[in-house]
């Protein structure tokens, strides 16, 4: 690498870092503004069956007449994650088979709530194999695409019989604020650092997840069936809404 790019790379850097900490900082200052998302009086359960919070967001019952089932918040995540963390968790099965969860981590006054989200499909064995931009085609309340990143992803498991096998996953997500929504880590943390400047509010991002397995060649198939759902649902428990025409700039903000 020549010296002109190290140099660049190194203030990339140090910026990151400077917004880091002066984003922990100042939160605990700062007034914290409304969420992107739906939250009510609804508890979430550990993995022992046991209350672990009395409100959580609020996700659709049934998607697509699909009934679905809330999901235990793990140890990990209680343990790992600042406690005024709110989270949102069900597993749907749709009347033609297809299956996916959908997840909703919220943060309070602590941004440590949200972190890259390639983190937890590594920490669970899965492998990435490719990461893409995609703009989701949403028909509710009005046409609008919604940005969003795409990872495909593989593991090896074991079949019914104990046989190895290859199971394939794709997995969505996004960011929403009240007004905002970005599929980027990093436009993110730089909204926060900004309207902590102008308007003295710390943001109050949500990151959605949907998350689909299928068998090796069924990916593409797979990211079709899984973006009807995700057109199905997000209008359900998502507030914030994109621009109605034209592409999405890398921050939407809502009209």
């Amino acid at each position: 690498m020549k010296a002109a790019q190290w140099a660049l790379f190194g203030a990339a850097l140090g910026m990151m870092a400077a917004t880091g900490g002066y984003l922990q900082e100042v939160s605990a200052t700062h007034r914290l503004g409304a969420p992107g998302v739906l939250v009510g009086p609804v508890p979430l359960y550990g993995e022992h069956g046991e209350m672990v919070a009395r409100q959580s967001v609020l996700l659709p019952r049934e998607i697509e007449g699909g009934a679905g089932t809330n999901l235990p918040i793990t140890g990990a995540e209680l343990n790992g994650l600042p406690r005024d963390t709110t989270f949102g968790r069900r597993f749907y099965r749709s009347a033609d088979g297809f299956q996916a969860m959908l997840t909703v981590v919220l943060m309070g006054t602590d941004r440590t709530s949200i972190h890259q989200p390639q983190y937890c499909l590594v920490g669970q064995n899965w492998t990435i194999d490719r990461t893409e931009r995609v703009q989701l085609h949403m028909d509710r309340p009005y046409a609008y695409d919604l940005p969003a990143m795409k990872l495909t992803t593989s593991m090896r498991a074991r079949d019914k019989q104990g046989q190895p096998m290859m199971m394939s996953g794709v997995y969505v997500y996004w960011f929403v604020t009240a007004d905002k929504i970005t599929s980027e880590q990093g436009t993110r943390l730089w909204s926060i650092a900004r309207t902590m400047v102008e308007k003295g509010e710390l943001e109050r991002w949500a990151y959605i997840t949907y998350f689909a397995t299928c068998l090796p060649g069924r990916e593409q198939a797979t990211f079709e069936r899984l973006e009807r759902f995700i057109r199905a649902s997000v209008p359900d428990f998502q507030v914030v809404k994109g621009k109605p025409t034209g592409r999405l700039s890398p921050v939407a903000v809502q009209p």
